[in-house]
């Protein structure tokens, strides 16, 4: 068994996206062992959606990087549910006015619910106020409203990271980086999965979106196609209703993406037993294949090591021909890398490996899929 080591780690999970020379793995500009130049003072808005507390966790836990000045939540009802949590004990509830007015504030993460009309709003707000933000997926259900925003944001040079915790998983970024240096030759198909096992209240939740499950869970694996292989010329979708209890909605369903040489499908359903553990990324060219299975086990009871299967036609660097296992030290937590990246982004330590225009193709991808009109 090849052990990835940490040099490897730093390059593909903390400089997600740095761009490789041919025959080796560059080091990122920063890395999680760098001390930082500056705390970043960031607040968070919203607590509904599902995401939030365990952004609100890891911002705290990764105190050499952020100060958090404080949390809004202006439904009663939420912050009554929240207030006493542990994950929130002892910050300051404010309105978005106070959070705004905060001296010295950089950053907003926006952890309302999908499902929240003034989801896009909101971020414009923080957008109009010159905050960079960390943006929970998806990005609502409104195609112009998420192109102003970051039309927006553009034009005042700020960063919108959204909530795609994969894009910075260890054993995706090698991935990547493995197709950017030509290991796997020319990709012909990507396959990836991401399902769980839900009951009704929550397939009830998600009946109210196009598309369903798909919405909330496809858009995870579309920013993973986008990222290894671009924007597609054509999307078909194939939404599906297995069970009738939840209303009507698709609790499984289909996407394909086509390209010239490639296709790439994406699965998700909301009733697989123990989905979470098939969920997957398997890419596949004519010199080799990287198979990811399962994406992540942050949650695995016993813990379980983060591992891909790797098959080369030939010797690459320190990867023999043939089939093999690569395996990844535990990442700390599920979100740290991504929201470490977003602190160097703000302090100018690396670009932005996602910059908006990704984000832009991401959301409009992802909208097609469902079958909501691009207005």
């Amino acid at each position: 068994m090849d052990t990835f080591h940490r040099r490897h780690l730093l390059t593909t999970a903390v400089g997600a996206g740095a761009a490789v020379a041919v025959g080796q793995w560059l080091e990122p500009t920063a890395s999680a062992a760098d001390p930082p130049k500056q705390r970043i003072k960031i607040g968070q808005i919203g607590t509904g959606h599902e995401h939030a507390s365990g952004k609100m966790s890891t911002v705290r836990r990764l105190s050499d990087h952020y100060e958090v000045v404080g949390i809004v939540e202006p439904d009663p009802e939420l912050r009554k549910r929240w207030q006493d949590h542990g994950v929130y004990r002892g910050l300051t509830w404010m309105t978005e006015e106070q959070l705004f007015n905060t001296q010295g504030l950089q950053a907003v993460a926006v952890e309302v619910d999908s499902d929240d009309d003034h989801l896009m709003d909101i971020a414009g707000r923080c957008i109009n106020a010159g905050m960079h933000i960390h943006l929970d997926k998806p990005g609502g259900e409104s195609f112009s409203k998420f192109k102003k925003v970051l039309d927006e944001a553009g034009r005042r040079k700020l960063t919108v990271q959204l909530g795609y915790m994969y894009r910075n998983n260890p054993a995706v970024q090698f991935c990547r980086n493995a197709v950017q240096q030509g290991w796997l030759g020319q990709v012909f198909e990507v396959d990836c999965v991401m399902s769980k096992f839900s009951g009704v209240s929550y397939r009830k939740y998600l009946s109210q979106f196009r598309g369903g499950t798909m919405f909330i869970y496809t858009c995870h694996l579309i920013d993973l196609v986008v990222g290894l292989v671009g924007k597609p010329d054509r999307i078909v979708s194939f939404p599906r209703q297995t069970r009738s209890d939840a209303g009507e909605m698709c609790d499984n369903g289909l996407v394909v993406f086509e390209y010239p040489k490639t296709t790439a499908t994406i699965r998700t359903c909301s009733l697989e037993v123990e989905g979470y553990k098939r969920r997957q990324l398997v890419v596949c060219g004519d010199e080799g294949t990287v198979d990811i299975r399962p994406l992540e086990t942050f949650d695995a009871r016993p813990p379980q090591q983060l591992k891909l299967r790797l098959a080369l036609s030939k010797d690459r660097e320190s990867y023999k021909k043939g089939y093999q296992e690569v395996s990844f030290p535990q990442p700390p937590g599920r979100y740290d890398f991504q929201l470490i990246e977003l602190a160097q982004i703000i302090r100018g330590e690396i670009e932005n490996p996602y910059p908006l225009e990704h984000e832009l193709i991401v959301q409009e991808c992802l909208l097609k899929a469902c079958g909501y009109p691009l207005s």
